[in-house]
């Protein structure tokens, strides 16, 4: 197979990127016959001036306005490798299509127009060639011909740019001065600029490393969906997909993850055509199991002897933001990596970088065209690998809204687990709290709210288990009247039963936290010894919540009318009536009814639960 690199040209708007693309392909020979000469003809035509950029902007609209909208893409051919160059555009409202671009890439041409220097989209389409990995940068100083090829213009402009680069740590191979309309430095060594030593653009192509091959990279093949035939006896279930990289034959022990879930390959499988040896990076690829396991779109299959991919819901990443709304932690996204699409929340910005002057900001949302490196939260594990591993499992996008609104690269596994060295019994027998955690990215948590009755326990519990469900937590309100109808139906309301109820309920309560869900238990539990004790039951991630209301607000209050049938003898032991009800000396959160509206106490609750889910 011949060597191939992805070279995307970025930079400035009107700073000749195209321009230099088309000159190159059109001094080195690699042109169609006649398409300069017919391109020529019609600018003759129409009594335009011609332009090399029209040999890559090929919509009319384009050349109408003299921008490039989109990515174009041309393949071309040294004696040493192939290429396919994207030239992505330069104007601020195509930001995403210069990203979409450049996340294809292994080398990057930065154009910076002589008569101009660095201005605000340089610097922005340098930086996010850093966000997306990309360490392979040579700077082309165009249009030198409008500056006389004056040696001093070329040198200020090697000096500010490189001082720019070293920030976002990019160390350029080169810094050419061309002039992409007259063909200086482009494919042929210019004798205008004698002071100049280095290489034209194409040696400087020639010269960049191509990245390892990638069916020489550990199998990555996101499993885009599994196709069973039943026809005529045909029994096969086809895992299908397209394969990022390595290779895959029949006999192959195969790891599927996140689920962890192994089989070996029984036959590799084609639609009309004659079966392969093997399926390699960049093809479409089927094949059957053996062992016939369960999996779904969105996992990966992997080679059992080869690197796994990392398995993680909290992921730290370099991201940039191109949608209509801030990127902040109130809203809800979706994350696709691969075929993998899982619903995901921004937990913390660690810093937003202005991208035209590298300033930085500590504020928790990111606005349009900033980018950002912060920690991402999944509902549910991915597999994925991290940025200068393998590339097309370490980028991903955003999704707000059915719109793609960013993306970036994963540079950090947060937490993850490990499928090689954990005996993991998959049917959920034996497993930890914390294994659970891991592998559900749910952290559970005991809410144990105590008061008077009328105080508001339960209205609060249950709005906030709404917002909580909404919101992708799972919870569950846990009250006294499902415990007395059903797991306590035999106990009564002596001293004795009171603390029997309290601990079913905190076991209970217990079971349903190391399921990694949010249990809210709103009971009376009037003596701090019951609650001490169901502390200690539940052991460990237990919030004890005073909702305080005095007993003249309760009883003005008396929503199920109890304290009428307490004061009138018709309910005896009643708690604040006839039975002592011990506040809390300093409970984990006290909710003050009497001052703060049901709104109030819900906001404080459940940024109360979420500080300790996240562990603050």
């Amino acid at each position: 197979m011949d060597e191939l690199l992805n070279i995307v040209t970025v930079g400035h708007v009107d700073h000749g990127k195209s321009t230099v693309i088309g000159r190159l392909l059109a001094d080195a020979g690699a042109l169609p016959k006649g398409k300069l000469e017919s391109i020529r003809e019609n600018c003759r035509r129409n009594s335009k001036p011609f332009e090399y950029a029209f040999l890559l902007d090929a919509l009319k609209n384009e050349q109408a306005q003299g921008i490039t909208i989109d990515t174009a893409r041309c393949f071309f051919k040294t004696d040493k490798r192939s290429y396919i160059i994207i030239d992505a555009p330069g104007h601020i409202e195509f930001l995403k299509n210069m990203v979409t671009g450049a996340s294809r890439a292994e080398a990057a041409l930065l154009v910076i127009d002589a008569s101009h220097g660095v201005e605000e989209n340089t610097r922005r389409h340098g930086y996010f060639l850093s966000v997306l990995g990309i360490r392979q940068v040579s700077v082309l100083i165009n249009k030198m011909d409008l500056a006389n090829y004056d040696e001093r213009v070329y040198r200020d402009i090697c000096s500010d740019c490189r001082t720019f680069l070293e920030k976002i740590n990019i160390s350029p191979d080169s810094f050419i001065p061309v002039s992409g309309m007259e063909g200086d430095n482009i494919a042929i060594r210019s004798e205008r600029m004698p002071w100049y030593k280095g290489p034209t653009v194409l040696e400087q192509m020639d010269s960049f490393a191509t990245i390892a091959e990638p069916e020489q990279l550990p199998l990555r093949m996101p499993v885009q969906g599994v196709y069973k035939f039943t026809g005529g006896g045909d029994s096969r279930r086809i895992v299908a997909g397209s394969i990022d990289s390595g290779t895959v034959r029949a006999g192959d022990k195969i790891v599927f993850y996140p689920s962890g879930k192994k089989t070996t390959v029984k036959s590799l499988e084609v639609f009309n055509a004659e079966v392969p040896d093997h399926f390699a990076a960049g093809q479409a690829a089927g094949f059957t199991m053996n062992e016939q396991i369960f999996v779904r779109r969105g996992e990966i299959a992997c080679l059992e002897s080869e690197k796994a991919p990392h398995v993680g819901v909290r992921l730290r990443a370099n991201i940039f933001w191109l949608g209509r709304q801030n990127f902040s932690a109130d809203r809800k996204y979706y994350l696709k990596c691969g075929t993998a699409k899982v619903e995901m929340h921004l937990e913390h910005i660690e810093r937003i970088v202005n991208a035209s002057n590298l300033s930085c900001q500590l504020r928790q949302y990111v606005e349009k065209n900033e980018a950002a490196e912060c920690v991402l939260r999944l509902d549910r594990p991915i597999a994925f690998d991290l940025a200068g591993d393998i590339d097309q499992t370490s980028r991903f996008v955003i999704v707000d809204n059915y719109e793609i609104a960013g993306g970036g690269i994963i540079t950090e596994a947060m937490n993850e687990y490990d499928y090689d060295t954990r005996n993991i019994r998959w049917s959920g027998a034996g497993l930890s709290a914390e294994d659970r955690s891991r592998i559900t990215g749910k952290k559970g948590l005991v809410v144990w709210m105590t008061g008077l009755s009328g105080s508001g326990k339960t209205t609060i519990a249950e709005e906030t288990e709404r917002r909580l469900l909404e919101e992708g937590y799972p919870a569950f309100v846990l009250d006294g009247d499902k415990l007395r109808h059903g797991l306590c139906s035999d106990l009564g309301f002596s001293d004795a039963d009171r603390a029997e109820n309290i601990r079913r309920a905190a076991e209970t309560a217990k079971l349903f936290r190391d399921s990694g869900a949010v249990v809210i238990v709103t009971l009376i539990s009037p003596f701090r010894s019951a609650r001490e004790s169901a502390r200690k039951i539940v052991s460990g991630d237990f919030m004890e919540t005073y909702v305080k209301a005095n007993l003249e607000t309760c009883i003005n209050r008396d929503p199920k009318k109890l304290y009428k049938k307490a004061l009138s003898g018709e309910i005896r032991s009643f708690t604040g009536i006839d039975s002592p009800y011990e506040a809390p000396e300093s409970p984990d959160l006290l909710l003050d009814t009497e001052r703060w509206n049901e709104e109030e106490c819900v906001e404080t609750l459940i940024g109360a639960i979420k500080s300790r889910l996240l562990g603050r």
